[in-house]
């Protein structure tokens, strides 16, 4: 069974982007071994002078080294974080960083820098609460991700989002996430 990684930046309970993506995770879970790694903003630090004086001394700690080979030979990718401040929490962005690891997730030839990554495709679940659709200029985490994509070889970027949450009625807003929910489910049987 092809692995895939789930990447979850849903870190509250009630979390409308959870909602979309648990049953989506539940279908592939039938075709795909997961690996859940869940963001709570605990287990990995800002990328800083200490980090990246390690790095160029080729410490790193294990863990991470661990997690970005698993990241590095999944087939797919799957992220599911809400739009916050125009893109997506910091610990996504923290996390990447921490995954970002030479020789690991990229490469380089000194003149320039390709990815390692086995990904195929990328499903990456998102909610915002204003009206923002993918592709809009004040939508920055898709690109950012598709950017993330080019640097590491994860292939495709599906982008699968509920707009406008905030400004919704309850009904609105459920419909919302079973129309996103109905969108990741075709998806998922070719992902």
């Amino acid at each position: 069974m092809e692995k895939l990684i789930f990447i979850d930046a849903t870190m509250r309970e009630a979390s409308r982007t959870r909602r979309i993506a648990a049953p989506i995770m539940e279908a592939l879970g039938r075709r795909y071994e997961i690996r859940k790694i869940a963001l709570d903003g605990t287990d990995f630090p800002a990328v800083d002078s200490n980090i990246l004086k390690d790095r160029d001394n080729g410490i790193v700690p294990e863990k991470y080294v661990s997690m970005a080979r698993e990241i590095a030979e999944a087939g797919r990718i799957v992220i599911a974080a809400p739009f916050w401040d125009m893109s997506f929490p910091s610990i996504l962005k923290v996390f990447f960083e921490n995954m970002s690891l030479f020789h690991i997730t990229f490469d380089s030839d000194d003149s320039h820098c390709y990815g390692l990554c086995r990904c195929k495709r990328v499903l990456y679940i998102t909610t915002r609460g204003m009206n923002i659709h993918t592709g809009d200029p004040l939508e920055q985490a898709t690109p950012y991700i598709k950017a993330l994509s080019h640097l590491w070889g994860l292939g495709e970027v599906i982008t699968v989002s509920a707009e406008n949450m905030d400004y919704s009625t309850e009904a609105e807003i459920d419909r919302k996430i079973a129309d996103a929910v109905t969108t990741g489910l075709d998806i998922s049987r070719t992902f």
